[in-house]
């Protein structure tokens, strides 16, 4: 019998408010405010030194990457080019990020989150030559995850869940579309939504139902965090070593 965690029932999509992401959304929250906070010390960068410091030194560029500095595959998750590239970036964390917090849990979308991102930033270093930065990468895996989740629970959520999942299939397509656009890094959206696919197939949740002792059906995830934490870790050497190839390849611009 497979081993469940205590019974929880799983919530269904739902247009999250800022009072749940306060209550209910620490990881959400926390990205929300780290992000917009590194904006501020951005713009303040600006204001002393006449150029965006961070900037400079966290935006992917291949050639950075190349002489050794491995951190520009991370930090570009945390920096934006101009206040309307924030605000896009963070309000679709907003209306994303809650609803995968409540069915991967607070640590599970976490490191999605961040895996996503840096699988973007991979994507991005092996097929374009142009530096970039932003997390959509990053949000593409929510977007990503989310609807392989539903996939997967399709008979639990019935025809709402259907209706989601068709909805998020789209939103990507159309993202993916605009993603065409000049000054667009595309291929970063790209590495993020595959990312998250993956890591929701190998360590996202399972949710069955369960018989409790009043009789009735509650669902509970029967692949808790705690058993998937070697995936993750695997997950991210898998990745680390995937950036090394592209790094050491002659055929990426």
């Amino acid at each position: 019998m497979t081993q469940t965690s205590a019974s929880t029932r799983p919530p269904g999509p739902a247009t999250p408010t800022a009072l749940s992401i306060l209550r209910r959304s620490p990881a959400t929250l926390t990205l929300l405010v780290l992000t917009i906070a590194i904006f501020a010390l951005q713009s303040l960068s600006g204001l002393i030194f006449g150029f965006d410091m961070l900037l400079a030194l966290g935006a992917k560029m291949n050639g950075a990457i190349r002489a050794g500095e491995y951190w520009r595959l991370v930090t570009p998750i945390f920096l934006h080019v101009n206040l309307l590239h924030l605000g896009v970036n963070m309000y679709s964390l907003y209306a994303l990020g809650p609803a995968v917090e409540r069915f991967f849990r607070s640590r599970r979308m976490l490191v999605l989150y961040l895996l996503s991102g840096v699988a973007g930033a991979v994507f991005s270093l092996a097929f374009s030559a142009a530096p970039s930065v932003g997390a959509s990468g990053a949000i593409f895996g929510l977007l990503g995850a989310l609807g392989t989740f539903l996939f997967i629970h399709r008979q639990a959520f019935g025809r709402t869940g259907q209706a989601h999942l068709r909805q998020i299939a789209l939103v990507a397509v159309l993202n993916l579309a605009l993603g065409l656009s000049p000054g667009i890094d595309n291929w970063s959206h790209l590495g993020g939504l595959l990312a998250g696919v993956a890591l929701t197939w190998t360590l996202g949740p399972r949710y069955q139902p369960v018989l409790d002792d009043g009789e009735r059906i509650h669902f509970s995830d029967s692949r808790p965090w705690t058993t998937v934490r070697a995936r993750a870790m695997l997950a991210a050497l898998t990745l680390a070593l995937l950036a090394l190839l592209v790094i050491a390849s002659p055929y990426s611009p």
